[in-house]
């Protein structure tokens, strides 16, 4: 059965598809094949998402039935749960250590400089350098890949592209453990990026089953082998690791819909949405277990959540004007912190990385030092303020004790009634100086000088420290950098309106959405972000407006962040827009440079061997001649696929002739065919054949796809990029124009129940439609009753 349908679809495409050169024909004119990067392109592989539906396909689903579906689908959503779970407890290990770190780190600090400022500078700087100095040595040594935020690399991956080494566990315990070294030792960075990057790493693990290379696996979760199966499940993981990081599961989802994924469906949605919801739940089951104080300074500064509830209650309308400017603001300094660190990764790229693993490790303890000494002698050079009258039961004090977290720190002030606001914001934890700057009910905690020397000394270090050999995510320091500014004009507004019930803490909020939105353009997922940090949906309206300000004043500069690295370090994004200049251009113009490599349908194994390891070509057109000579495509066969048929060798036959597929059964399973996560999978290279190997032959026609996508040579670029991008393609037939059409699909076509049967209103438009033409059709040519019999 199966091998009658097989060769029917074999004949059928026969019919349809043109023929295609040769490999020996050069012609120009000849069509081409839309391929992705090649192996040797920048170390980057491409993925298929595509079902390949090549005989072992559908043999396999042949033995599938309703049991089987209802068990897949059940162990998807125990996958859900599985990845909510494990990084929603890989996020609390993190905030655990870095908020103990930290804790331990000024509460030390603040004992010492008592009785010495100088021995407590020593003991601060040494502390972050060591931490500092972990985190660069397990990324250089360990784990390469988990350096930087990794979310260019995901988006990447979600978009078709496999980079080695992206989503290893040597990589998820590199981000683990690196980004409480580099946050906890003080960096002008943060840990929401990473956090991205560790939910997609475990998403992936747990589809795999874990690790082979560290024996620490399992064969029970190996179900989901494909490529599509996958990309879900690292969907999952970064919704996942958004919501933890932000205590955020809405924005967490908006955040994979609208800034990582190409492609999506409402299935996929529904278990995104399941998985940030398990994140919720365990994140605030252990930040209520933490409550009785077992988790040391845990929960003191905590998960990110800063509640501004109790801020501003409404707003004028000539406050939009200042706003407004707050967004004009953003979209300039982000879209000039883009060309900045665009400008420092690749100078260190070029130049300095170049030299090796140990400039890397210096690189990041210079600037641990450098912001050490910054953070620890700025506020030693700016003058105490007297304490303001607090409002009772506002739980805030003046100064607050050494070591606990709030406002007004007491940092070299003769007086115990005195604080210093630069080290209120600049001495401290990231989470708490944003705590800070966001708190209401503290007019006048901040001078404008302090806050303009803290917004140019922050926004150079973060500059600086992007890109280095560290994990580094920059949703905190893009928060800093523009809660500052806001903060300034928040100031500005008080003074010049002299209203009373204006919060300089709400325009810092404005700020800083302002400022992520001009980096990383952001809108929708993350205005809902902002809201579920803040608490205060009644800021929702400024927020929006804001982002778009920022937005269109960043995008008329340049790329977005992500973009903008990933263009960097050589990933082939395709965007959701194809550029405007393939308007005037058309499929055949796209591909002609290419070299079309044809195989025959029965091929010598010394043929395909050698064709392997002449290119670097992943999918190669497999053609077959009719009895009258005409050469005629077949389908479509991957390197990946020769290289399984090779290696096994269980395929091989001595005659040159094609053989039935029904003759013989199946030797693979059609997850054998499938590549293991972030490696490069099988090589032409690792592969030995015999002499007597290379003398025999393989039938490709069972291990084909005998129905890849394929266009018209004159299609429009535009709609071959929209179809290539949305199907989350691989390759692509271009194909001369057919010579005929043997039918139309249309809508009601589609409209099939699982019995077989036509659905009651496809019956019921059918008979209208087939009565409104049924005498019009009698008096058409012979090709029209094609027509009536599909309407039919």
């Amino acid at each position: 059965m199966l091998s009658n349908h097989l060769q029917n679809g074999i004949e059928s495409d026969n019919l349809l598809w043109s023929r295609v050169p040769d490999s020996d024909d050069t012609s120009t004119d000849g069509v081409g094949l839309l391929s992705s990067p090649r192996d040797g392109g920048g170390g980057v592989d491409s993925l298929d998402y595509e079902v390949i539906e090549n005989y072992a396909y559908r043999e396999e689903q042949a033995h599938r039935g309703k049991l089987y579906v209802g068990y897949y689908v059940a162990v998807k959503w125990f996958f859900s749960l599985l990845i909510g779970i494990g990084t929603g407890l890989a996020a609390v290990f993190i905030n655990l250590s870095v908020e103990n770190f930290a804790g331990w780190k000024f509460a030390l600090t603040f004992a010492i400089i008592q009785k010495s400022y100088f021995a407590g500078f020593i003991v601060y700087l040494v502390i972050n350098l060591v931490l500092v100095f972990s985190s660069a040595y397990i990324i250089t040594q360990f784990a390469p890949a988990a350096a930087g935020s990794g979310i260019p690399e995901i988006k990447g991956y979600l978009n078709g592209i496999d980079i080695p080494g992206t989503l290893l566990f040597r990589t998820l315990i590199g981000k683990i453990f690196g980004s409480i070294g580099s946050v906890g030792g003080g960096l002008a960075l943060g840990k929401e990026g990473p956090l991205v990057h560790t939910g997609a790493c475990i998403a992936s693990l747990l589809g795999q089953g874990g690790s082979t290379k560290y024996h620490f696996n399992s064969r029970w979760p190996q179900l989901f082998k494909s490529d599509r199966d996958r990309r879900d499940l690292v969907t999952c993981g970064c919704a996942a690791g958004v919501a933890a990081a932000f205590r955020a599961p809405v924005g967490g989802v908006l955040f994979a819909l609208e800034e990582v994924t190409s492609w999506w469906r409402s299935q996929l949605m529904w278990r995104v949405f399941f998985t940030s919801a398990i994140v919720a739940v365990v994140v605030r089951t252990a930040m209520g277990w933490c409550k009785s104080g077992i988790c040391g300074h845990f929960g003191g500064g905590g998960f990110i959540i800063w509640d501004v509830s109790d801020g501003q209650d409404d707003y004028y309308f000539k406050e939009l004007l200042p706003m407004a400017v707050i967004g004009v603001i953003g979209g300039l300094l982000g879209a000039l912190f883009n060309q900045l660190t665009y400008y420092m990764t690749s100078w260190r790229r070029n130049y300095l990385h170049k030299k090796g693993n140990r400039v890397k490790i210096y690189e990041a303890c210079i600037i641990s030092c450098l912001t050490s000494a910054i953070s620890f002698g700025l506020p030693l050079l700016r003058k105490c303020s007297p304490c303001p009258e607090t409002v009772p039961d506002s739980g805030i004090e003046c100064p607050r004790p050494p070591g606990m977290y709030g406002n007004y720190v007491n940092f070299y002030c003769k007086t115990d009634n005195e604080y210093n606001d630069l080290a209120t914001i600049f001495f401290n934890t990231q989470d708490d100086a944003i705590r800070n700057l966001f708190s209401a009910k503290t007019m006048r905690e901040f001078s404008a000088q302090s806050l303009l020397t803290f917004l140019a000394m922050f926004y150079t270090l973060a500059v600086v420290t992007f890109g280095t050999a560290v994990p580094a995510g920059q949703f905190v320091p893009g928060i800093m950098i523009g809660s500052t500014y806001g903060r300034l004009v928040g100031m500005f507004v008080v003074r010049f309106y002299k209203k009373l019930n204006i919060e300089e803490g709400t325009y810092a909020l404005l700020g800083a959405a302002s400022f992520l939105g001009g980096s990383m353009r952001m809108t929708v997922s993350l205005c809902v972000i902002m809201v579920e940090i803040t608490n205060n949906l009644k800021l929702l309206p400024l927020i929006m407006l804001v982002l778009l300000v920022s937005k269109a004043v960043g995008d008329a500069f340049n790329e977005g962040l992500y973009e903008v690295q990933a263009r960097l370090k050589g990933i082939p994004l395709l965007e959701s827009r194809p550029k405007y200049h393939m308007r005037q251009m058309i499929a055949k113009e796209a591909c002609q440079s290419q070299k079309v490599i044809s195989l025959p349908r029965v091929i010598r194994v010394a043929d395909v061997a050698s064709i392997l390891r002449s290119n670097k070509h992943n999918g190669f057109p497999v053609i077959d001649h009719t009895r009258s000579g005409e050469t005629l495509v077949i389908g479509l066969v991957l390197r990946s696929h020769l290289l399984v048929l090779l290696q096994s060798k269980v395929d091989f036959q001595h005659s040159p002739l094609p053989c039935d597929p029904s003759a013989r059964p199946i030797m693979h399973r059609f997850s054998e065919f499938a590549k293991p996560v972030s490696s490069k999978g099988l090589c032409i290279e690792d592969i030995h054949l015999t002499s007597d190997d290379l003398e025999m032959y393989i039938d490709l026609a069972p291990f084909l796809n005998p129905s890849p996508y394929v266009v018209p040579e004159d299609m429009s670029l535009t709609k071959v990029y929209n179809l290539f991008r949305q199907l989350g393609l691989r390759h692509l037939f271009v194909v001369p124009r057919p010579s005929r059409v043997i039918g139309l699909i249309t809508r009601k076509d589609l409209l099939i129940e699982e019995n077989g049967e036509s659905s009651a209103v496809e019956l019921q438009q059918s008979t209208s439609v087939r009565g409104r033409y049924s005498e019009t059709a009698t008096r058409t040519d012979a090709g029209r009753p094609l027509l009536d019999d599909l309407l039919g």
